[in-house]
Order: C-alpha cells, then sequence, then structure tokens
C-alpha cells in the first residue's frame, strides 16, 4: 500500500495508486531481502499536472487484493475512503518492500480541467519519498504476482515519465541495460526509429496470440525483443476462434491424450492469470438416437476428460436422461432425445486476451507495433539476422537486426517462409473455420450446448454471449488468401440446419443472423489428408534454411506453453551463437495479465455506482478491463461527459475509446469498434452509428485533423457494409 499525504491536514490519507512499469515479479515471500533498497530520501522529478484524485471506497489495501480462485481469510489494512492517483509516467526498476511508505506532495493545484480536451502536458513538480510508514500493515497472503502496480488513466498526465535514478533489476524480466528505446513508453505502439535503433535479440513476426505469447516470455527472460504484425493485434484468426479455453473434449477421440491434459492444465492456468478475459462456461452435451457418438462412448469420454484434467475442473461432469437432459434445455427436440452430460469448460474474450498478452510483454520491455510489415528479411552470410520493415501508418521504411527471427504469422507462415527460401515447401493446410451471431432468444438456451452436426457428425457449438448467441464452427479445407477470407451461403446453411435440427422450434434463416466471422487455421501439412476436423492441432517449430524458427498447428488454449517452447529454442540459438549465460524460465504462468490481479471485483462495481454510470455498463467495463476499469473510471471523472455510451442500445462508452488508444494500441476506428469492445458483433447495427464519434476521440489522442477523423469514420461505414468479416 502506498499512503499519500498532502500535509494540511485537512484530509484522511489517501491510497495512491502508481504505475510501476518495470518491477520484477515476485512472490510476497521474496520482498524480505529488499528491506534496503529504499533507504534514505529521494527525490523524483516528474513531469505531469496534478492527477486527477477520485474516491473509491475499499477495505483492503489495493496491493492485497485476493487473488483468482482463493479464498484464504485476509485481514484489511486500510480502511476509509480511498482515492486512487494516476501517474501516467514510469519508475523505473525499483523493488518495492511489502510495507508502506508515505510519500509527501508538494501543495500544487488539484482541480481537474475543464472542457472537453484533454490535455497531456504540464510543469515540473517534485515528489518526496519517505521509506517507512509504522501505520501500514502488511500482508503474507499469497496471490497472482502482477506485472506492475495497478496503472489507472490520469487524462491530463504528461507524455514524460517519471523515473527513479536506481540500477535496474537483474534476472529474467528486467528490461536490458542500455536499451534506450525498450520499455519506456509500454503502452504506446513502437515508432520505426524506436525498432530499427539497435538490434534486437529476438524479433518476433506477427502479432497474434503465439506472436504476443512468444513476445512475453522473451521478455520476461531479459530477452531484447521486438514483435510486428502487418495488422492490428489478433486482426487474424486469433480475434475469429470459437472463443473457447478449453481441454478438446472432441480430441479424445483422435487419441490426443497428452494434448487433452496439456489443454486442462493450460486452462486453469489462465483462468488464474487472466480471470477477467477467461472464465468457467457449463456445457451440456445433448445425445439423439442415430448420432455419430453414444451415450455409453459419451459416458467413458466424460470420465477421461475429468481425468485429464486431474479432477481439478470447476465441477466433474454429471450424465444426465432425457429428463434431465430438458430440465437442463427445454427448447431441444425431444424426439429422439437419449439424454447427454453436463461438463465444464472455460470461455474467452479472444481478441483482448491478444492484446492484453501483448502490452504485457511491452511492460516488460519488448518493443509492440501493429500496422508493421516485413517486406523482406536481411541475410549475413546466409543467415537470416533480420526485417526489412515498413511501416503502414506513414509508409516509412526501416531495417531491424535481430539475433534470432521467429515467424509466427499464422496463415501466413509459408508466405513469411517463402521471403527466407523461395523454394521452401509448404508446412501448411489451413482449414476455414465460420461463426454467425444470432439473438439468443431466438434458440432460447440457457448454457452452452455441444452437439453432433446431423448433416457429417462434426461437434459444434451453441454458446451464451450475453443477450446474442453465437454459433460454430465449419471446418472445411481452403485456398483462400486469409486477407481474403468470406463467409460463403453454404457456410451459414450448413450452421443453420444443423442448429434448428436440434432446436427445432427456433427456425433461424439466413435474415436473423446479426454477423459472421471468419478464420484460418494454420494447422500442419497432413501428408495422410485426413478428414479436416481430423487433423493434429499440435504445432511444429521448424528450422528453415536460414536460421529462421517457424512455429505452426497449435490452439489459443496452450499458446503459452507453446510460446516457451519457442523461446527455449531460441535462447539455444543465442547460446550457440554468442555463448550467452542459459536463462531461467519466465513465470508466465504465475504475474497475471493486465487487469486480472484479482477476481474480486466488488469494490470496483460500487465506485462505478457511485459515479452514476448504468449497471449494464459497469458489468460491460468489468468484463472487458478487469482491474484497469479503475482507469476508466478516472477518465470520466475528470470528463463526465466520457461516461456517455456511444450507441443507446450498447453498453460501451466514450471513456474506452480513449483508452484504447492510449493503453492498447489502438490505431484505426476498426481496431477499437471490433477488437477492443466488440461493437460490430454485439450492436444490431455494427455501431455504424458511433463511427465518426469514436474518430473524434481518436483523433484528440493521435492528432488528427477534420479531414483524417471523416476518412477514417467513412473507412469503418466502408468496412461495416462490405460485412467484410
Amino acid at each position: 500500500m502506498i499512503v499519500l499525504s498532502d500535509n494540511t491536514g485537512n484530509s484522511p490519507p489517501a491510497l495512491g495508486v502508481y504505475r510501476l512499469e518495470h518491477l520484477a515479479p515476485m512472490q510476497d515471500g521474496q520482498r524480505g531481502y529488499q528491506l534496503g533498497q529504499l533507504a534514505g530520501t529521494q527525490e523524483v522529478a516528474f513531469r505531469g499536472r496534478t492527477p486527477a484524485r477520485l474516491a473509491l471506497r475499499l477495505e483492503k489495501g489495493f496491493h492485497h487484493e485476493p487473488a483468482a480462485g482463493r479464498d484464504q481469510p485476509h485481514d484489511s489494512g486500510h480502511a476509509g475512503s480511498v482515492k486512487i492517483i494516476e501517474y501516467q509516467n514510469c519508475i523505473k526498476a525499483v523493488q518495492l518492500r511489502p510495507r508502506a511508505f508515505q510519500v509527501h506532495l508538494a501543495p500544487v493545484d488539484r482541480e481537474p480541467s475543464g472542457g472537453s480536451a484533454l490535455p497531456r502536458h504540464g510543469q515540473l513538480g517534485r515528489v518526496m519519498v519517505y521509506p517507512g510508514n509504522p501505520g501500514a500493515q502488511g500482508s503474507g497472503r499469497q496471490a497472482v504476482a502482477s506485472r506492475s502496480a495497478r496503472q489507472i488513466d490520469d487524462p491530463r498526465a504528461g507524455p514524460n515519465q517519471m523515473s527513479m535514478p536506481e540500477k535496474p533489476a537483474a534476472g529474467p524480466g528486467s528490461p536490458r541495460d542500455g536499451a534506450p528505446s525498450h520499455g519506456k513508453r509500454s503502452s504506446e505502439r513502437a515508432t520505426l526509429v524506436q525498432l530499427t535503433l539497435q538490434p534486437a535479440d529476438l524479433l518476433v513476426i506477427g502479432g497474434g496470440i503465439n506472436g504476443a505469447g512468444i513476445a512475453r516470455d522473451a521478455a520476461m527472460r531479459g530477452l531484447r525483443t521486438a514483435l510486428v504484425e502487418q495488422n492490428d493485434l489478433g486482426a487474424g484468426t486469433s480475434s475469429r476462434s470459437s472463443r473457447l479455453i478449453h481441454g478438446g473434449l472432441r480430441y479424445l477421440e483422435q487419441g490426443e491424450f497428452g494434448m487433452v491434459l496439456e489443454a486442462n492444465r493450460e486452462r486453469r492456468t489462465l483462468q488464474r492469470i487472466a480471470p477477467h478475459l477467461v472464465w468457467p462456461l457449463p456445457f451440456v452435451f445433448p445425445i439423439h438416437r442415430g448420432d455419430r457418438i453414444s451415450r455409453w462412448r459419451l459416458a467413458a469420454a466424460m470420465m477421461l476428460y475429468d481425468a485429464l484434467a486431474l479432477f481439478r475442473n470447476v465441477r466433474l461432469h454429471r450424465m444426465l436422461g432425457k429428463r434431465g437432459m430438458l430440465e437442463a434445455e427445454p427448447m431441444l427436440r425431444d424426439r429422439g432425445l437419449l439424454g447427454g452430460a453436463r461438463y465444464y469448460d472455460a470461455q474467452c474474450d479472444d481478441a483482448r486476451l491478444v492484446v492484453a498478452t501483448a502490452r504485457s510483454a511491452a511492460h516488460h520491455g519488448a518493443l509492440v507495433a501493429n500496422y508493421m510489415s516485413v517486406i523482406g528479411l536481411e541475410r549475413t552470410a546466409g543467415r537470416v539476422v533480420g526485417a526489412q520493415l515498413e511501416d503502414r501508418l506513414t509508409g516509412e521504411r526501416g531495417v531491424i537486426r535481430a539475433s534470432v527471427v521467429v515467424n509466427a504469422s499464422g496463415p501466413w507462415a509459408d508466405q513469411v517462409r517463402r521471403l527466407e527460401d523461395a523454394g521452401a515447401a509448404p508446412l501448411l493446410r489451413p482449414t476455414k473455420g465460420v461463426h454467425l451471431v444470432v439473438d439468443r432468444a431466438r434458440i432460447d438456451h440457457r448454457t452452452a450446448v455441444a452437439f453432433t452436426s446431423p448433416i457429417d457428425g462434426r461437434v459444434m457449438f451453441v454458446l451464451p454471449w450475453g443477450d446474442l448467441s453465437y454459433i460454430g464452427t465449419t471446418d472445411t479445407d481452403s485456398s483462400e488468401p486469409p486477407e481474403d477470407l468470406r463467409v460463403t451461403a453454404d457456410d451459414l446453411v450448413y450452421l443453420l440446419r444443423s442448429v434448428n435440427a436440434r432446436f427445432p422450434s427456433a427456425r433461424l434463416g439466413v435474415e436473423d443472423v446479426r454477423a459472421t466471422w471468419a478464420g484460418l487455421r494454420p494447422l500442419v501439412l497432413d501428408r495422410d489428408d485426413q478428414f479436416p476436423s481430423n487433423r493434429s492441432r499440435e504445432h511444429d517449430i521448424v528450422h528453415g534454411s536460414g536460421g529462421m524458427l517457424t512455429v505452426v498447428g497449435g490452439k489459443l488454449t496452450t499458446y503459452r506453453s507453446m510460446a516457451a517452447e519457442v523461446v527455449d529454442q531460441a535462447m539455444r540459438e543465442l547460446r550457440h551463437r554468442d555463448g550467452r549465460p542459459r536463462q531461467g524460465e519466465a513465470r508466465t504462468d504465475v504475474e497475471a495479465l493486465p487487469g486480472g490481479e484479482t477476481a474480486d471485483l466488488s469494490q470496483f462495481r460500487e465506485r462505478g455506482l457511485e459515479l452514476g454510470i448504468p449497471p449494464v455498463s459497469i458489468d460491460h467495463l468489468l468484463r472487458h478491463y478487469g482491474t484497469e476499469a479503475a482507469g476508466i473510471f478516472n477518465l470520466g471523472g475528470a470528463d463526465r461527459r466520457l461516461f456517455r455510451r456511444l450507441v443507446p442500445d450498447h453498453p460501451a462508452i466514450e471513456a474506452e475509446v480513449v483508452h484504447a488508444v492510449r493503453r492498447e494500441l489502438a490505431q484505426t476506428v476498426e481496431d477499437v469498434m471490433v477488437r477492443r469492445f466488440h461493437q460490430y458483433y454485439e450492436h444490431s447495427g455494427q455501431g455504424a452509428p458511433a463511427a465518426h464519434r469514436v474518430a473524434e476521440l481518436m483523433g484528440e489522442e493521435l492528432g488528427w485533423d477534420t479531414v483524417r477523423v471523416q476518412a477514417e469514420a467513412d473507412r469503418y461505414l466502408k468496412f461495416v457494409k462490405n460485412g467484410k468479416r
């Protein structure tokens, strides 16, 4: 806990939450030996006007929020009114001990600026830091380690950063010395100048979930890491999935027990480090007469599924008879229904999981740039030693040098490999997966439903998403370029016929489809030419002729463990080339992703209600941002107009647009509407009425003139009209 005092004696102490971006992650028990690192008084110059202060009533210290899934009792260390204060600056490489210290502020103006503008520059001030506060209470409670103290937006904080004159901490997870551009502005897109300023240890091509996971793992091991993506983060396959983090029940049929075991382990990990983005989801699996899967086979599969989850799932499965199944899902077709099973997996926000993972990489020093294309590879003595880049936002070009290059571009992997070797044999046999969105009331299902399609017997899902349902997925071979992928009439008919056969009262037609998305699964080429649904989801790591590492295959659920395997191989390459010492494993399974420091968000909900935000918008904010919803509250606290909804019938508010630009690397209206808060899929008009206002808010942050604002809004409207996704 950090206690702030203004020396006036007229107000109670307030809790200050700083943006300590580069603290090495540590458990409570590891902090004791660092008690002397902040001895004495230290002066820290910072630039920026006084941050906004918003009352937030908490009964616990912010740094001791309960960890996800933990139920241990905890004594409160702070009671009464708590004020959250944002410093949009970095305190670099400072280890803080668990007991509190006191910060005395010089008197400064505390009134928020008026008007609609959000000024970002201020004047020089000083903060006196005094270690030690006898009134503070520590805690021995174990929790998920966060990447830093919470960062909470201050709309008036300047772009300059607070820097503590302290030697960077050693060991994995610390930014490398002498890397002025790495980690400096960890919430912003890296520029071409920053990327090309000095060589990287590891260059990752591709900003999907695999690339983001690799960058995070590498940065946490202390490697100088760069991640480039030709479009937005997760704009390819990673944001067009079934939004499931699941053990892979259907993979049991293929005998891939190792994958199911790994996936179940990773599901538990992701629920722990990102509880706001990955949450438990109950399923039912009905069996009808004539289905490809019999009731006894399903029962055996469920027993094995629980066993491979080490009996540590949310709950164990339960077999249901016909009556029990109809009680669970009354709208199921009862004719021929034999029963089924209830079991548990997890649902996720796939696009936001990618963004959170990439941001975590940046917080550990990685340079992350979306809209940065690789147009060629650099070679020395036949080895790939970097890449030629083109900034798609400015048109500028440059060369980045790197000791190891990793191709994690998903369905574009073969295309990138041909930059290394024009005659490289293809590694991929991609399949297309299509999903469609309808009003949930039309199907009227109570929970997630897995079933076999009566058309071809493949496993499908009907999944809840608020007041909507999405149905998927197809699994067909595709030779379409990833950027030109389209949902066809045949895709829609297949999905609608399959669902109508199981929910006959739905009577869904093409006119009922609210939105669709399609993605290419970058599956490893199978020389045996199996049926698409039977192809393995295992991944493969290939060394190219020029030394580039290419990773293909895999699945969303296991991205973190796959990333660790790729970085292990990259570390072996680095040891072979320059003899650097072996690095320990990155604790990516321990450190929370941004917003995931706690699963208990009740205090944030209370604060949202105090601010007058509608409950539906509060729920939307907590589901999307977790603990980072506090920053959005602060934005609206400084300018209450930012609490306005973008459109009346969707809960997203204007402050989210500002947050998406400042914290989540959003560069276009499409980035915000499609992948940051999904208004494109969830709003009946795909968010088109809000396009111009979103462009205006982005323009204030990014310096767009009125012509650029209109052009960006028009581009999104064209995107909606084309129905590209």
